[in-house]
């Protein structure tokens, strides 16, 4: 497993102009259970619109999710399901159980360079994250499911159109993801890679994790850590 070189020194990231970061399970921990719901909701739609059971729905969904990297792009190639009606019935949750999260806020505020977030939601879903979050105007851009034409990561084709629209220099740039996964592409474009670990996303023994340069169990640690060597 890739571990955080420490100390962090101010040539790993003084480069750095653009911060990327993923969104559910990244920004907010995942003991906050909120992608649970997002979960639930899921099965609920899926066993509704097939007529089928919620287990054999909680199975159809984890196979595409595996296979294709979100259950909707699943639904969508095998079904042309509705794209707008299913992220809009997933993303109706209860985002309140959110609290405001005034490290993180102090951290991004203290980072230099721009912050954007990319993620497999939907904008109106990260809209709602980050201002429960108390850290929206610390983001001038979302990049979500919609910009990316319905293709989630880890498809490279999103993160070349993700870089493109919000003019982020690759090579410049640090991306944060949960999904170890999901930084192979930024890592293939020249990012700085940093893997928020999370318990799902646990690497199996032949999995390659050698694209995350860091590794961290506490991100917004880690972000005062990267705040204090480029200060």
């Amino acid at each position: 497993m890739a571990a955080s070189r420490p100390p962090l020194t101010r040539a790993d990231l003084s480069h750095v102009e653009g911060w990327v970061f993923d969104l559910d399970n990244t920004l907010y921990a995942a003991t906050t259970n909120l992608f649970h719901q997002i979960d639930v909701r899921m099965k609920t739609y899926i066993a509704k619109l097939f007529d089928i059971s919620a287990e054999e729905a909680f199975k159809l969904q984890k196979t595409y999710y595996r296979k294709y990297g979100t259950s909707l792009r699943g639904l969508v190639l095998n079904h042309g399901i509705d794209a707008d009606a299913f992220i809009d019935f997933v993303h109706d949750i209860d985002h309140s159980v959110l609290a405001p999260d005034p490290e993180l806020a102090a951290a991004l505020a203290a980072l230099p360079g721009r912050k954007v977030i990319y993620t497999n939601g939907s904008e109106y879903h990260a809209a709602q994250v980050i201002a429960r979050l108390g850290v929206a105007e610390h983001f001038d851009a979302i990049f979500d499911i919609r910009a990316g034409t319905y293709i989630p990561k880890p498809d490279p084709a999103p993160y070349a159109a993700m870089v493109k629209t919000l003019g982020i220099a690759p090579t410049r740039a640090a991306m944060f993801e949960d999904s170890f996964k999901n930084l192979k592409p930024a890592a293939d474009l020249g990012m700085v890679t940093v893997w928020v670990r999370h318990p799902e996303h646990v690497p199996a023994a032949d999995d390659d994790v050698s694209h995350c340069q860091f590794a961290t169990d506490d991100m917004v640690g880690w972000l005062e850590e990267a705040v204090a060597v480029l200060a």
